[in-house]
């Protein structure tokens, strides 16, 4: 509705509609508003820990890309979307790799452009059609868990910042992923926030958007039915070791020590140190050796420390969780696979090593491990221990074949102190909740300078965990479950599921295409005063 105003000039009673208007259409504008609809979910993970708000924050990002006036613009949107996305979940990052971050973040978010056209797709093919109103709550969740997927190798960042992992604090959810792992957990995620956006933007469909909602409610809360918490089958004690932000590998040691004798009346089973909590090689180093002996006949308990050095038999530097009893090393020794893209090696040195002099980068690359151990620990040799090192455990596969090889009680190592003051620390933490839904197995994250955690084998916490302002020792009792849960047994089930989701969606849209009837050739043209059938224009 527009009047008169003054002398013939129109003024709008709408100014908020035609500003929106003028934005929304605006190339600067719809990419401003890509770029913050993709940071939105961010806020669902720690330290806001906004787990509710993951399943809505997508429908901003999800309305936008429905109304992009071509497929191009709505991969546009969602590459830029996805930037948003990446930079949020990694903006602690931004002090060790600067400007490079905003590199990563747009290459990353490449990965989203094809997402953003699919949606763009499936909302269209919805309107007007419940069935297919339906097939879009499966379609768009699908394609979201491919980008996870693909995002999660190790040499693109790994799995950081899943968007089934903000679920890690909801009982249903841990339900849910002790059945198809965070993987399950994201699908459903998705799919609520695209039922949602249909029932706001698709006024033809609103009753399928209300039954995709109902069916992913009862999924939830039906969880345990499928998959019940794992029956406890006894206790072990655990002593964790966080010594704080201290100055030097030295000092580090030495209040380790400190911290590991005052546990010796506790009676533990066994007792962990952090990432990075011992500075040489303890072959070149008996004396290093010796005091971890000493300290673990005085807890009565096998000490299990990371080594961060350069070894004296091999080549190279190495990342270890290395087992120390009575007696000194006991052996057992893991070599950690998976290391942190620049943080411990430069992909591409060649091409890329000039990062080193813009950030934090690794100056040398650190070796790898070929195998992940199952350590052997506790009175009478019992506790078998699966341990994991730093981002390792947010990688949902090696958690689930250490279960599968035998692994009681898992262990990650740990040291986030780089970035000790950020949202990094607590959404590390976090991920070893969903490690032990998942594998129902207890789960021991210990850090060099907190947060230090425990959760039991349904993904519960256990205790009070460690903050990053603490330099002390806790000890945590955690119920043992010997139970396979059925994300272990029958694995990655849900990626599977997804790609024949769209595998079909594919399909049936090329099939579609096939019986559509074109314009039939045979019909003649017909003549105009300027030219005919067979010589037109003349």
């Amino acid at each position: 509705m527009r009047v008169r105003a003054g002398h013939g000039e129109v003024a709008s009673t709408r100014p908020w509609a035609s500003w929106r208007g003028q934005v929304w259409s605006s190339r600067w504008g719809r990419g401003a508003a890509a770029v913050l609809a993709g940071a939105l979910p961010a806020l669902a993970f720690p330290a806001p820990s906004l787990w509710w708000l993951a399943y809505g924050a997508l429908v901003p990002w999800l309305l936008l890309l429905r109304a992009a006036p071509t497929g191009r613009r709505a991969a546009l949107d969602g590459w830029l979307g996805g930037t948003g996305f990446m930079l949020a979940v990694h903006h602690w990052l931004m002090p060790n790799l600067h400007v490079f971050i905003v590199v990563l973040a747009a290459l990353l978010g490449l990965l989203w452009a094809p997402w953003g056209w699919l949606v763009r797709w499936a909302f269209r093919e919805a309107s007007g059609s419940r069935g297919r109103a339906l097939l879009v709550c499966a379609v768009v969740p699908s394609g979201w868990l491919m980008v996870e997927v693909v995002r999660s190798w190790e040499g693109l960042g790994g799995p950081w910042g899943l968007l089934g992992a903000s679920q890690w604090q909801v009982a249903p959810a841990l339900r849910v992923a002790a059945i198809g792992g965070v993987w399950l957990v994201t699908l459903l995620v998705v799919a609520v926030n695209t039922a949602l956006a249909l029932l706001v933007v698709v006024p033809s469909v609103r009753t399928a958007a209300v039954a995709a909602l109902a069916a992913c409610a009862v999924a939830l809360g039906s969880a345990g039915l499928w998959s019940a918490p794992p029956e406890p089958v006894g206790t072990v004690r655990v002593g964790v070791v966080q010594p704080g932000v201290i100055g030097g590998p030295d000092q580090r040691f030495t209040r380790g020590e400190e911290l590991t004798r005052a546990l010796a009346e506790r009676d533990v089973d066994l007792v962990v140190w952090g990432e990075s909590s011992v500075g040489a090689d303890l072959a070149a180093r008996p004396d290093l050796a010796e005091r971890l002996a000493e300290l673990s006949r005085q807890v009565g308990a096998e000490v299990l420390v990371n080594v961060d050095a350069r070894r004296s038999d091999l080549p190279g530097i190495y990342k270890s969780s290395v087992l120390v009893g009575p007696g000194g090393p006991t052996g057992d020794r893991y070599d950690k696979m998976r290391l942190v893209p620049f943080g411990e090696y430069v992909p591409a040195r060649a091409v890329l090593g000039w990062v080193t002099s813009v950030g934090r980068a690794a100056d040398e690359d650190r070796r790898r491990g070929t195998a992940q151990v199952v350590m052997t620990a506790g009175k009478g040799g019992e506790l078998l221990v699966g341990p994991l090192v730093c981002f390792e455990s947010a990688f949902p596969d090696m958690s689930r074949h250490l279960a599968r090889d035998g692994a009681r009680l898992l262990v990650a190592q740990s040291a986030t102190s780089t970035f000790q003051d950020s949202w990094a620390p607590g959404q590390h933490a976090s991920l070893a909740a969903l490690r032990a839904a998942e594998t129902g197995r207890p789960m021991v994250h210990a850090t060099l300078t907190g947060v230090s955690a425990a959760y039991g084998p349904d993904g519960a916490r256990i205790g009070a965990p460690l903050g990053t302002d603490r330099s002390a020792a806790a000890v945590y009792d955690l119920p043992l479950a010997t139970a396979t849960t059925p994300y272990v047994r029958f694995g990655d089930w849900p990626v599977w599921a997804a790609l024949a989701v769209l595998a079909g969606a594919a399909g049936a849209a090329a099939l579609r295409a096939v019986r559509t009837p074109g314009p039939d050739s045979r019909v003649r043209r017909a003549r105009t005063a300027r030219g005919s059938a067979g010589r037109p224009g003349r």
